[in-house]
């Protein structure tokens, strides 16, 4: 059985945001051999029981009152660009969240929510390129210098801290943001 897509998170599996699991979903009770792994905002413990499924058709949002990223966090609460209510929507209650280490935050750009590509430490955004680098010396505010080598070194797809990196759907440019414990 093929995974949904998901135009905000396309590969959900490779961030670890959903998992191979015979659970089953709290949602559509049916265990389809994945489960989300992901940040649940609802009354209930729902961690590690809703389908991708139910969160692609917006049935975990319907019936469980669940959202997976917080709405105040699409577009880092102003720090990036304004998105539509619909997108907001779309992040928040169709789209599998990812762990962060304090709160989650979605990039915006071009007026639109980007693709979250995934956790990274140095390594990977070296692998990523300079684009994914300067992203991420952009948000920490630190210019060229030991402060920054020193962080750089530091950062760790696992530990902390750690970088969030996305793509824009529209033009293609990296950004993010990183977050310590």
């Amino acid at each position: 059985m093929n995974l949904p897509s998901f135009k905000y998170h396309p590969d959900p599996i490779a961030t670890g945001s959903v998992v191979e699991s015979d659970t089953e979903c709290k949602c559509c009770g049916h265990s389809r051999g994945y489960v989300y792994s992901g940040p649940v905002f609802a009354e209930g413990d729902y961690e590690d029981c809703i389908c991708p499924w139910c969160i692609a058709d917006g049935e975990a949002h319907q019936h469980l009152g669940a959202s997976f990223t917080d709405e105040d966090g699409v577009g880092g609460g102003g720090e990036w660009c304004a998105v539509p209510d619909e997108v907001v929507k779309e992040v928040a209650y169709r789209t599998p969240g990812f762990n962060g280490w304090q709160q989650e935050q979605w990039w915006t750009h071009c007026g639109d929510a980007a693709q979250f590509i995934g956790r990274m430490g140095k390594a990977e955004l070296l692998a990523l390129g300079p684009e994914a680098v300067k992203a991420i010396q952009d948000s920490t505010g630190l210019d060229d210098g030991p402060e920054w080598d020193e962080f750089f070194d530091a950062l760790d797809k696992d530990g902390s801290p750690t970088a969030y990196i996305f793509r824009c759907s529209k033009c293609g440019s990296i950004g993010g943001y990183q977050d310590c414990d």
